[in-house]
């Protein structure tokens, strides 16, 4: 970190420096600006420290623990494969403390000014911080994310848990009760049921209720096949510290009680009360194009404006934010922000599947070679075209998902056809060839999966 003192007024100050606000503060020091970047916690925020990169770390243990435990189709025995949830703890922390450092690293070389503080707004141009001292600033970028959302009768303390300290357990809990249906839920429900753990899910409706079905019901399959309970259609009433009751009656025992309901803005401390900045009725914070707020002086990037609340929604945001801030033309207009859920098997979508003069074509991973080699023929490619062909949503469902769907996002960005899509060349074998596959499909011309004579591969 470069420590030193304030100057008496920086071009760019950045509040916040997860994600979003540190790739803010490099692009800006890129166009030659003074930065200032404030941070009260770790550099990298939640995703680098606690949320992101951590829980795919521990899907990604879980996933060899669970593997070699059961491999003996492939010949090979792993019954006296054991974990060390401490050792466990400490790669995961020390991945993360990699990254911090590296971050660090990153906002050094680029001149990057890090003061460890809270900041609140004095005024459109003055922020108070916790070190006692005043920075004075030209322009400023909100990038402060979320928090988690507590839930009544279940406050945070004890054996109750938010989805960061569920992600920092030096042990692998008997029990684990998780109150909430979204993708946080199923992805720590899934590793620590991989890892030893009997996990609950307690859903007000279904698990991942926005997602397509098709896609759920396989996510549904692979949690009950590890002995993961969904309690559908249900609510938590209270709980004991070793028990939570459900609504219905039941009662369930929790070694580990984990709360996760959602995420909301962080902007209760940041005295916006004292700029323009103003808030919607969900408590976000309202921006243009540009992503400047109603204050002219400032804007906002990340989980703070609104959904999704998703890392690299934030990154792309903070490198607009970054330029828009330094005087560059520049605006947030894309297309399409990815979405990932690192189940088992993985689900990524951009774009849509849905709307009016929209034909979807679905192709099944049971016909991949490398699917069928590696034993993951679980999963799906789902694509979305208009009449004209042009390329609209896909949803990938299978292993490597989280990877492929890249292509999908750059089709939709650059307005690509089925047709491009179909006639480029992709690597065998791999599992990316099922998007190829998908796209011939709804061309009306399959080569490796048989859909029915003249009916191509629309469902």
């Amino acid at each position: 970190m470069v420590m030193g003192s304030i100057p008496e007024e920086v071009d760019i100050a950045v509040i916040g420096g997860g994600v979003g606000g540190y790739v803010a503060a490099i692009r800006a020091a890129e166009l030659g600006k003074s930065v200032t970047l404030v941070e009260k916690e770790k550099l990298g925020g939640h995703c680098l420290n606690y949320a992101c990169i951590p829980s795919k770390t521990l899907i990604h243990i879980a996933d060899l623990v669970y593997d070699a435990r059961n491999s003996q189709r492939f010949g090979i025995n792993g019954n006296g494969v054991s974990v060390d949830a401490k050792v466990m703890l400490d790669w995961r922390m020390g991945v993360s403390k990699k990254l911090e450092d590296g971050v660090g690293f990153l906002c050094k070389s680029n001149g990057v000014e890090v003061i460890k503080a809270q900041g609140a707004f004095i005024s459109s141009n003055k922020l108070q911080l916790t070190n006692g001292e005043e920075l004075d600033f030209k322009k400023a970028i909100i990038a402060t994310g979320s928090e988690p959302t507590a839930l009544k009768g279940f406050d945070f303390g004890g054996n109750v848990l938010d989805y960061k300290q569920a992600l920092m357990l030096d042990r692998v809990p008997e029990s684990m009760v998780i109150i909430g249906a979204g993708y946080v839920a199923v992805e720590i429900g899934t590793l620590y049921a991989k890892l030893g753990s009997k996990v609950h899910i307690i859903a007000r409706s279904d698990v991942l209720s926005r997602f397509d079905r098709d896609a759920v019901n396989l996510i549904k399959e692979s949690m009950s096949a590890l002995g993961v309970t969904v309690h559908a259609g249900t609510e938590p009433v209270s709980h004991d510290g070793e028990s939570v009751s459900l609504a219905d009656g039941e009662k369930l025992d929790a070694d580990v009680i984990v709360v996760a309901v959602g995420l909301k803005p962080y902007t209760d401390v940041l005295g916006l009360e004292n700029t323009k900045v103003k808030l919607d009725q969900r408590g976000f914070i309202t921006v243009d194009g540009s992503l400047k707020t109603d204050d002219d002086s400032i804007y906002a990037v990340g989980d703070v404006i609104g959904e999704p609340m998703l890392a690299h929604k934030a990154i792309r945001q903070g490198v607009v934010a970054g330029e828009c801030a330094s005087g560059v033309n520049s605006g947030y207009d894309n297309i399409v922000v990815p979405a990932v859920i690192f189940s088992d098997p993985e689900v990524a979508l951009a774009g849509s599947l849905e709307g009016a003069g929209v034909s979807v074509t679905k192709f099944p991973m049971t016909a991949i070679g490398r699917a069928i080699a590696i034993g993951k023929e679980k999963g799906f490619v789902k694509i979305a075209h208009d009449a004209d062909g042009l390329v609209r949503g896909v949803e990938i469902v299978g292993e490597n998902a989280s990877a492929m769907i890249a292509e999908a996002a750059l089709a939709i960005e650059m307005g690509a056809t089925l047709e491009d899509i179909a006639d480029t060349i992709h690597p065998h074998p791999t599992f990316s060839e099922a998007v190829q596959e998908a796209a011939e499909a709804a061309l009306g011309r399959p080569l490796h999966f048989f859909y029915g004579k003249k009916s191509g591969g629309r469902v």
